[in-house]
């Protein structure tokens, strides 16, 4: 099961993106405004609900709030559930509170997480590795393990996908 925190452009794309490389039962997406959980509920095959029943037994979370206070509660993860926490992306914001935090966490930079993460900062959680450590295989997070990755979003992920679409219309001429 995928919970969507959020109903935005970012939500549909981690739906679009998470829908090539897993497969979910069911897909349930909560809101804080009622008709857009509703939309988009209905536009992507997905069932809108409350935002803890969103949350409790899905496998993959994704966070996509500008949320000030935190949303998402750790009690309400399943153990070995996967959180992607790409809002909230300022000094004091948080969308997850420190329950949540407090697992294995990886970010995609510490020096920028250490420095703009309210989420990061605030809970005091410590970084168990930062993405490309993961994708090397340098830091290799348990399986059974509950996981949070707080993005930013960094400049060279954005190259990297101009370039991947760069190159696909060059191939597809």
């Amino acid at each position: 099961m995928l919970g969507l925190l959020e109903s935005g452009v970012q939500a549909a794309a981690h739906l679009q993106a998470l829908r090539h490389v897993c497969r979910f039962d069911e897909v349930m997406v909560w809101s804080r405004t009622l008709d857009h959980a509703q939309r988009f509920a209905a536009q992507h095959g997905a069932k809108f609900m409350g935002l803890e029943a969103a949350v409790r037994n899905a496998d993959v979370i994704v966070t996509a709030t500008n949320s000030l206070e935190p949303i998402l509660k750790g009690e309400w993860l399943k153990h070995g559930a996967h959180v992607n926490a790409v809002g909230s992306p300022r000094l004091t914001w948080r969308e997850l509170d420190d329950e949540a935090m407090h697992n294995t966490l990886i970010v995609d930079s510490r020096e920028a997480a250490l420095k703009e993460a309210g989420d990061v900062i605030l809970s005091k959680a410590t970084i168990f590795a930062e993405a490309g450590e993961v994708f090397a295989r340098l830091k290799v997070p348990q399986r059974t393990e509950t996981t949070v990755f707080k993005s930013l979003g960094m400049a060279v992920e954005d190259i990297a996908a101009v370039r991947l679409v760069y190159e696909t219309v060059a191939k597809n001429g």
